[in-house]
């Protein structure tokens, strides 16, 4: 360990009325942690539980001085979770796991190891044999990791797995909100974090209560992903994508208006029959698309009035100075 950080390890753990299973899992992490002898702190984000979780947490720090928790006054969801869990952490690693017992704390001395010993910025849990409903997590989690791969060009089979571990730099460097939790993996990359790799990891089935997301997030999740990919593409040049795609589409609609009117007028100089301009549906297709067309470059100027306002316009991550 480098005198840059206090502890070897940082381990977040967002929950969500979770009181059950809370006891056991911080004995399994203390167990873990002492066998290999880490120097750790454990964070627990409670994000406004209705249930005794909270104080099960106070108890839990009462007892073991590496124990911190954070309280969220309502519910914010996991994202704000791990951003105040991500700002807390001083460890040279940075580890996320759930609260539900599904995730198992032997796997994090391999991944750490997978951090510091072989130098990459993220690894990610892969479940790869779910203890899921294979309906309604199982097929629906394949789709949506198939398309997040194909999009993000991220080589990962289960990007949305809970258990991950992190160099510190890469959590101080990148800012999740909403609900892009999802897609840290995606959010590192994009701030120049490109050694992303994944491991295996054993998923057990839930002991306690049931899952806090139903099949809305993939949904979600999909919208999320879009969002995303257009920021990293186009965040900073919005231009290049309003303006482009508006002079694309005001060109085929004044090249179709065109057409049409000199067909009509052709075929009234040789006196053949023609029909009105205005009598014809693709005429007003044509004047859809130079309207669209215009409204599309100027909402680029504005986009780009906007980015250049904007705190962020000259952010950039510096790996080092010299």
């Amino acid at each position: 360990m480098t005198d840059n950080f206090s502890k070897d390890l940082s381990i977040i753990i967002s929950l969500y009325n979770e009181e059950e299973s809370l006891s056991e899992l911080v004995a399994w992490i203390t167990s873990v942690m002492q066998k290999e002898g880490y120097s750790y702190e454990l964070i627990m984000v409670d994000d406004g539980s209705k249930d005794g979780s909270w104080n099960i947490i106070r108890k839990l720090s009462a007892d073991n001085p590496n124990i911190r928790g954070i309280s969220f006054r309502r519910n914010y969801g996991k994202s704000a979770a791990l951003y105040e869990g991500f700002k807390a952490a001083s460890g040279r690693v940075v580890v996320t796991m759930d609260a539900d017992l599904q995730d198992s704390p032997e796997e994090i001395p391999e991944m750490y190891d997978m951090v510091v010993k072989q130098g990459y910025d993220i690894v990610s849990g892969w479940k790869q044999h779910r203890q899921d409903n294979k309906l309604t997590k199982n097929l629906p989690s394949k789709l949506y990791n198939a398309t997040a791969r194909w999009i993000t060009g991220i080589k990962l089979h289960d990007m949305n797995c809970g258990l991950k571990a992190y160099k510190n730099e890469v959590v101080k460097n990148i800012e999740v909100y909403g609900e892009m939790h999802r897609y840290i993996p995606y959010l590192a990359k994009n701030a120049g974090f490109s050694r992303i790799t994944e491991k295996p990891v054993h998923h057990q089935k839930r002991k306690y209560g049931k899952s806090k997301f139903g099949i809305e997030r993939f949904v979600n999740g999909f919208l999320d992903l879009l969002s995303l990919w257009f920021l990293s593409k186009f965040g900073k040049k919005p231009m290049h994508f309003f303006g482009f795609t508006g002079l694309v589409t005001f060109f085929i609609g004044g090249i179709i208006a065109v057409w049409l009117i000199i067909e009509k007028l052709i075929n009234q100089a040789h006196g053949l029959r023609f029909r009105p301009v205005t009598d014809q549906p693709l005429f007003y297709l044509a004047l859809v698309a130079l309207v669209v067309g215009i409204m599309l470059f100027l909402a680029g100027f504005i986009c780009e009035m906007i980015s250049r306002n904007s705190n962020e316009r000259n952010h950039y991550n510096i790996r080092e100075t010299l």
